[in-house]
């Protein structure tokens, strides 16, 4: 048996701006907006050019309440190929105004990496 990740899901309350977020920065590829007019839900597949995916969703009856360091998802992390790659793009991010939690920097377990927030402050991690 092989087993694999299908994709990761991830509620927003700006779903668009999620979505713009993954397309500019991370080369995604949006299908079309599914929405489910009964239940107020709403969500965009992203694809990624190695096949992984991630589903964005809104649901009204979702209320957006974030806890650092809370249980559940810690952070998504993009390979990005280089060392280089990684300090450009955490560039980018700062400088269009996103919060860079920590780094570029090699961890004690050997990764280089910097952590970033998205739109909605979910930790994206940058690794080569």
């Amino acid at each position: 048996m092989t087993v694999r990740i299908e994709h990761a899901a991830i509620y927003y309350s700006d779903l668009d701006a999620a979505r713009q977020f993954y397309e500019k920065y991370f080369c995604a590829h949006s299908g079309k907006m599914y929405r489910n007019q009964k239940t107020g839900f709403c969500s965009y597949f992203l694809a990624f050019d190695d096949g992984a995916r991630l589903e964005i969703m809104s649901k009204e009856s979702i209320f957006n309440k974030q806890i650092a360091d809370s249980l559940g998802l810690a952070h998504i992390a993009f390979s990005l190929g280089s060392a280089e790659m990684v300090d450009s793009l955490t560039k980018k991010l700062k400088n269009d105004g996103f919060t860079v939690i920590s780094g570029p920097r090699t961890t004690g377990d050997g990764y280089y990496e910097s952590c970033v927030e998205d739109p909605e402050g979910n930790r994206i991690e940058l690794t080569v």
